[in-house]
């Protein structure tokens, strides 16, 4: 897995650079105390925790969040890192009973500082096997969530029950969103009637 959370340091004797490694945030360290393969990343700018996963484990690792209060997907999606780089496939997870618990203690809506999220990155070779566990089974909202991410970036979710295309026609070749992707000059849609 790639170490995102380094942050290289120059040295005053040489060229070369040091690496120091961030601590890990508190989700985690709780996946650690489970003995859950993962990476940590550094925190994104709004300070939520980032992790990558690998595919294979990704719905252990889901099921172990849920399973710690970790109850709902936010929002699910991909993106294409560029020329050389991956693809990813990310899950944004909230624990909704700490909003709960916080409302229901002093009757006022907390703050977006007050939720407790992590986000899980699943990063792909561009050309190597684009295919990921679906995480449905656990999260229904993650239907059409994946499948969007299918018909845009072509990452495949293994055991998804609908693996078709959600916005884009039945036909259409290539993934849209795709940095390398090249438009045709000209498609002629097949109707249906």
């Amino acid at each position: 897995m790639a170490d995102a959370s380094v942050i290289p340091i120059s040295t005053d004797q040489d060229e070369t650079t040091a690496e120091k490694v961030l601590p890990p945030g508190p989700v985690s360290q709780w996946l650690t105390s489970q003995a859950l393969k993962h990476e940590p990343l550094a925190f994104d700018i709004l300070g939520i925790e980032i992790i990558e996963v690998d595919p294979p484990i990704l719905p252990l690792i889901a099921r172990a969040l849920k399973t710690n209060g970790f109850d709902y997907l936010q929002c699910q999606g991909g993106y294409d890192e560029g020329p050389g780089g991956n693809l990813v496939s990310f899950y944004h997870l909230i624990k909704l009973s700490t909003v709960a618990d916080k409302y229901l203690s002093s009757k006022s809506v907390p703050s977006n500082k007050s939720l407790e999220e992590v986000r899980l990155k699943v990063l792909l070779p561009r050309d190597g096997n684009l295919s990921v566990p679906s995480l449905y089974s656990l999260f229904r909202g993650a239907d059409w969530q994946e499948r969007e991410t299918f018909d845009m970036f072509g990452i495949s979710y293994d055991d998804h029950p609908h693996p078709k295309r959600l916005l884009m026609p039945e036909d259409w070749k290539g993934y849209p969103l795709r940095k390398d992707y090249i438009q045709p000059d000209f498609y002629e849609m097949q109707m249906a009637y």
